[in-house]
C-alpha cells in the first residue's frame, strides 16, 4: 500500500519525537511517508535534538576516502553549523536511504560526493530555512530580518539568540519549504576551506574507531572456512576428526563455499581448518593458465567475429591510408586488491532476522543476499556498516558477507568469520586481465587519422547477471570515453568467460585500458616525430579541461626543461567517470627498472569541498596505481592462485614513494568526483619516461616482467 502526504503531514509524522526535528530531503527533495502503521520510515538525512545535538546520517561508506567528512560539510555548509559540531551515522540498508533514481545503497565510481552535493545541501538549507520560520513565529517577527550563525538563529534588530536545539520541536510543526535558495558559492565559508579537518581521523587514532574487524557481539563464535583451491571447484567429501580434535575447536559445517571451522577464537579456528581432509571436485577450471589464457585472449583480439562494437566514429582504421601504420598488443595481467583489512564479516541469524556488521561498499546487495539465504524478508535483513579498512571495489561483492550468513544460519549463533591474508589474494574478485590490440594510422603532417582499440577482457557486469549481453559499460572505460578528437575511432570488446571471478578494481577497466591508450599515444607521437605533449594537444578542443590539466601539468613539471641528469619525464592524461586530469612523471632507470621520484599532478573534478581530501585522494589512487604498475600480478598454473601473503603479491614499500603535488583546477561546476582519477595515469606516464630514457616499451605490466 502506498499513500501521499503533504509536506507538513511529512514532518509531523517523520519529525516531532521527543521534540526534535527530522528532515527526509531526496535527490529532488521530495518527501513522502506512509501512515505509521506501516513501518515506513522516510528518507532522513539531518536529525536535531533539543540538547544540540545534530545527527548527519549518510548512505555511503568510509573507507578512508573522507566521506565522514566531505558529505557531512555540504549539510553544514547550508545549515550554517560548525562541522566539528555534527555527528556523522552510516544508515542501515534500507529503501528509504537510496537516493532517487539509484537502484540501492553503493559506494563507488568516484560518485559520493557527485550523488550527495544536492541532497544534502538541500537538507541543510531547508533544516535552516525551518528554524529561522520557527524563530520567527517564536518572536513574531519578519524571517527576513533573521539571520544565522553557529548553529544560532541571530534577531539583528533586538540581538535575541535561539540556539537550533531549542527551535527543533516549533520546527518540526511547520510546513516544509516547496523550494530553498541554496547558497551561491560565494558565499561558502567551509565548502573549499583549506583548513576543514577530517572528522573521521580523531577515532582512527585513538581506536575507538569501529572496523569490520572490531566487532564483537555477545556469545560470538569464529569461523575459518576452507575454499576450493580451484575456483568454481565443490566438496566432495571432507573428514573433520583431526579439525574437532583441536583446543578451541567446536564444529565443522558444509557451507556453499567450502567448509567452515567453527571455533572460540580465531587461531583455534585457522588451525582447525588446516587440520581439514577436505576431497575437492575442482571442477572445469582446473587446467587454466594465464599464459594459455592470454594466448585464447589474443586470438579473440585478432578475430573480429568475436567483438562487439562499442564506438564507431568515421571509416575503420583498415579503410584509411597514410604515412605510418602501427601496431601493438598490450597485455594486462589480473590484480588483487590487497585492502589492508582482510575480508571479514559478522552475522547473526536469530528471533525471525539476521543481523551483520560489515565492512561494506554495498549494503543494498549485502541485504538481499542475506534475505536469500535465510528465507526472511528484506527488512528483516539488517546490515551494519563498520568503516573499511580500504575497498577499491573489493567491497562491492557480498561473497564474505555471505558466508557469515550461511554459517550463522547453520550453527543458530552469532559468527565473524574472518579471512586471513592468503584467503583475501586467492580467493578475490580480481581486476580483469586483459589482451588489447591497437592500430593507428599517421599522415605525412604527423597527424593521427585512424585508431582502432580492441579488448579482450571477461565482463564484470556478467558475473553477476549471466543474461547481460551488450558491451560491458566497464570495458568502455579508457576507450570510448578518450577526450582526444580522432576523426575515425573504432572502439571495441569482446568478452573472454574463463570463469575466473572478476570485479571492479580502483578506477575499474579505465586502470588498464588507460595504460594502453596513453601509452600508443606516446608511441604514435614518436612515430610522427612529435613532442608527445605537443601531439595530445593538437588533437584536443584548445579551452578544454583536458588541455587546461596538461599545460598546467606541464607548466609546474617544467616539461621540456633540462632535467637532473639521469632522469627524464613521462607524460599522460587521465579520465574518469567525468573528471579528468594530466600528470607528469619523473623517473630515472636503475637495473633496467624504473624509479619514481616526483609526480605532478592536475585534477579538474569540479567543485573541490576539501581540498586536503582531493590531494590525499589523488596521491592514493597514483600511489596505489604505481604499486599495482611496477609489481603487480595474479597468475594461474592449474587453475590455482600462485601468490599468496605480501611476499609474492608485493605492494610499494614507503622508501619507493614519490612524492606527489597535486593541483585542483578552480571550478564552480558541480563535483565530479575525485577517488579514483589519478589512477589510470601513472603507469603510461611512467612507461614513456622509461621509454625517453632507454627507448625501450612496456606493453604488458607490471614492469618488473616488461623490463626485465
Amino acid at each position: 500500500m502506498t499513500a501521499t502526504v503533504s509536506r507538513s503531514e511529512f514532518v509531523k509524522l517523520a519529525g516531532v519525537f521527543a521534540g526534535s526535528l527530522a528532515l527526509g530531503i531526496s535527490l529532488e527533495a521530495q518527501a513522502s511517508a506512509a501512515t505509521a502503521a506501516s513501518g515506513f520510515a522516510p528518507d532522513v538525512w539531518l536529525h536535531i535534538d533539543p540538547n544540540d545535538v545534530v545527527t548527519v546520517t549518510l548512505n555511503k561508506s568510509e573507507m578512508g576516502q573522507g566521506v565522514m567528512t566531505g558529505l557531512p560539510t555540504l549539510i553544514a555548509e547550508e545549515l550554517d553549523l560548525p562541522l566539528e559540531r555534527l555527528r556523522v551515522t552510516i544508515a542501515e540498508a534500507a529503501p528509504r536511504y537510496v537516493y532517487n533514481g539509484a537502484t540501492g545503497m553503493t559506494t563507488g565510481g568516484s560518485t559520493s560526493m557527485r550523488d550527495s552535493w544536492l541532497p544534502l545541501r538541500r537538507a541543510g538549507a531547508t533544516a535552516r530555512a525551518m528554524l529561522v520560520a520557527a524563530a520567527a513565529k517564536q518572536w513574531s517577527v519578519d524571517p527576513a530580518h533573521l539571520a544565522t550563525e553557529n548553529g544560532v538563529v541571530i534577531d539583528r534588530a533586538t540581538k535575541r539568540r535561539a540556539t537550533y536545539g531549542s527551535l527543533a520541536a516549533l520546527a518540526a510543526t511547520l510546513p516544509v519549504p516547496a523550494n530553498v535558495s541554496l547558497k551561491d558559492p560565494s558565499q561558502f565559508k567551509l565548502i573549499g576551506a583549506a583548513s576543514t579537518r577530517r572528522l573521521d581521523i580523531p577515532a582512527k587514532v585513538n581506536g575507538t574507531a569501529r572496523f569490520g574487524m572490531d566487532v564483537k557481539v555477545p556469545g560470538m563464535h569464529y569461523a575459518a572456512i576452507a575454499r576450493s583451491p580451484v575456483f568454481g571447484g565443490k566438496v566432495r567429501s571432507f573428514d573433520a576428526r583431526k579439525a574437532k580434535a583441536i583446543h578451541g575447536v567446536l564444529d565443522a559445517v558444509e557451507v556453499p563455499t567450502g567448509v567452515a571451522v567453527i571455533a572460540g577464537n580465531t587461531w583455534a579456528a585457522f588451525q582447525g581448518r588446516n587440520a581439514l581432509v577436505v576431497e575437492w571436485d575442482e571442477g572445469p577450471n582446473a587446467q587454466l593458465n594465464s599464459a594459455a589464457m592470454f594466448a585464447v585472449s589474443e586470438r579473440m583480439a585478432s578475430d573480429p567475429a568475436q567483438w562487439q562494437i562499442a564506438l564507431q566514429r568515421g571509416h575503420s582504421v583498415d579503410d584509411v591510408h597514410g604515412a605510418k601504420t602501427l601496431e601493438a598488443i598490450y597485455r594486462g595481467p589480473f590484480l588483487a586488491h590487497a585492502a589492508m583489512e582482510p575480508e571479514n564479516a559478522t552475522a547473526y541469524v536469530h528471533d525471525g532476522i539476521c543481523e551483520v556488521w560489515a565492512p561494506t561498499q554495498a549494503q543494498t546487495l549485502g541485504q538481499a543476499k542475506a534475505a536469500a539465504i535465510t528465507g526472511l524478508p528484506l527488512e528483516k535483513c539488517i546490515i551494519h556498516t563498520t568503516m573499511l579498512g580500504g575497498g577499491f571495489g573489493r567491497r562491492l561483492q557480498s561473497d564474505y558477507i555471505e558466508e557469515a550468513v550461511a554459517v550463522s544460519n547453520a550453527i543458530k549463533a552469532p559468527v565473524k568469520v574472518v579471512w586471513t591474508r592468503e584467503d583475501d589474494t586467492q580467493h578475490d574478485w580480481y581486476r580483469p586481465m586483459s589482451v588489447n590490440a591497437v592500430r593507428g594510422v599517421i599522415d605525412a603532417r604527423g597527424r593521427l587519422l585512424a585508431l582502432r582499440h580492441v579488448v579482450v577482457a571477461e565482463s564484470t557486469r556478467r558475473a553477476h547477471d549471466p543474461s547481460f549481453k551488450a558491451v560491458d559499460p566497464s570495458a568502455r572505460n579508457g576507450v570510448t570515453d578518450i577526450p582526444y578528437a580522432i576523426p575515425n575511432y573504432t572502439a571495441a570488446v569482446a568478452d573472454y568467460e574463463h570463469g575466473i571471478p572478476v570485479g571492479s578494481w580502483r578506477a575499474p577497466d579505465a586502470n588498464w585500458n588507460e595504460f594502453v591508450t596513453e601509452s600508443f599515444i606516446d608511441e604514435l607521437a614518436h612515430a610522427a616525430g612529435k613532442d608527445p605533449l605537443a601531439f595530445r594537444l593538437a588533437m584536443l578542443p584548445a579551452a578544454s579541461p583536458t588541455v587546461q590539466c596538461l599545460r598546467e601539468a606541464a607548466a609546474r613539471a617544467g616539461w621540456g626543461r633540462p632535467r637532473e641528469r639521469g632522469t627524464h619525464q613521462g607524460i599522460a592524461a587521465m579520465y574518469w567517470n567525468g573528471s579528468v586530469g594530466a600528470l607528469v612523471a619523473d623517473v630515472s632507470v636503475s637495473g633496467g627498472q624504473p624509479k619514481v621520484h616526483h609526480v605532478t599532478a592536475v585534477v579538474h573534478c569540479g567543485t573541490v569541498v576539501n581540498p586536503a581530501i582531493v590531494a590525499a585522494q589523488t596521491q592514493s589512487a597514483i600511489t596505489f596505481g604505481l604499486s599495482a604498475a611496477l609489481t603487480g600480478k595474479i597468475t594461474l598454473e592449474h587453475g590455482r592462485v600462485q601468490q599468496a601473503n605480501f611476499d609474492t603479491y608485493t605492494v610499494l614499500h614507503m622508501p619507493d614513494a614519490p612524492s606527489i603535488e597535486v593541483y585542483a583546477l578552480p571550478s564552480h561546476e558541480p563535483p565530479t568526483g575525485i577517488g579514483e582519477l589519478g589512477l589510470p595515469g601513472i603507469a603510461p606516464a611512467v612507461a614513456s619516461a622509461v621509454f625517453a630514457a632507454t627507448g625501450k616499451r612496456a606493453r604488458s605490466l607490471p614492469f618488473s616482467d616488461a623490463y626485465a
